[in-house]
């Protein structure tokens, strides 16, 4: 079941939220203080977050940084911001600071549960995973953690295939290693980034044919990694295509 934390410090408003959403069948939690908000929705697992941006401790832009700034999936979390300001900067800085949509009160619930509707969606998209890999001669089941090159089996440790997903959700893209160490590792086991470098070396005796010099687990010097394959390399989830 779908997740929603509300932070709203308004008695009336909040329940209000809470009665709609879980009549539309979402699980619901609320709280009234913005500092609650923010431990809750960057220590717990929820799928939604609807910000009040005026509280009665710190504010919800406040709350937003910290989920921003929060470590792991949490910092992913779609967020939602409600105020009765209706100032443009209001709902420029929302966004900026990585609101995913930005409500003016007085709202409609009915407006309300479609942007949750509409955001819940995206978030979802943006969620199908990438289940494998093709590219030379190289084969790459990343669910059943089965390698090949050249129709030959090769074993690799489930570690190479956490890195190897976090690479396929960005095929042709620049990886940092700390994006590799939050997604491969987590943060409850977090090494340090030469982990990363010593993970890749052994990837590359792996999977390529010239391992000093790779063609496609490539160093991008003073930035991190890339695999440099096109995105028809990977296979989505459900045959998605993503553009």
């Amino acid at each position: 079941m779908t997740r929603i934390l509300v932070v709203e410090d308004d008695p009336s408003i909040r329940m209000g939220l809470e009665d709609t959403l879980t009549a539309k069948g979402y699980e619901v939690e609320v709280v009234g203080r913005g500092g609650d908000g923010a431990d809750k929705a960057t220590g717990g697992r929820f799928d939604l977050v609807v910000l009040d941006v005026m509280l009665p401790d710190i504010d919800g832009f406040e709350v937003l940084r910290r989920i921003r700034a929060a470590k792991g999936a949490a910092r992913r979390l779609p967020v939602i911001m409600l105020s009765a300001r209706g100032a443009e900067l209001d709902r420029v800085r929302g966004l900026e600071l990585g609101a995913d949509d930005y409500v003016t009160k007085p709202f409609s619930l009915m407006e309300l549960l479609a942007r949750v509707a509409s955001v819940l969606r995206r978030a979802q998209g943006e969620q199908v995973e990438p289940v494998g890999l093709a590219f030379g001669d190289i084969e790459i089941d990343l669910v059943g953690q089965v390698a090949s090159r050249g129709g030959k089996r090769i074993e690799l440790p489930s570690r190479a295939f956490a890195i190897l997903k976090v690479f396929a959700k960005r095929p042709g893209e620049v990886v940092s290693r700390d994006t590799l160490l939050d997604e491969a590792w987590g943060y409850e086991d977090y090494p340090n980034t030469r982990t990363v470098d010593n993970h890749l070396v052994k990837l590359r005796r792996a999977l390529e044919a010239e391992p000093e010099h790779p063609r496609y687990l490539v160093t991008i010097h003073g930035a991190g990694y890339k695999l440099d394959v096109p995105r028809e390399a990977v296979r989505w989830a459900g045959g998605v295509t993503r553009s």
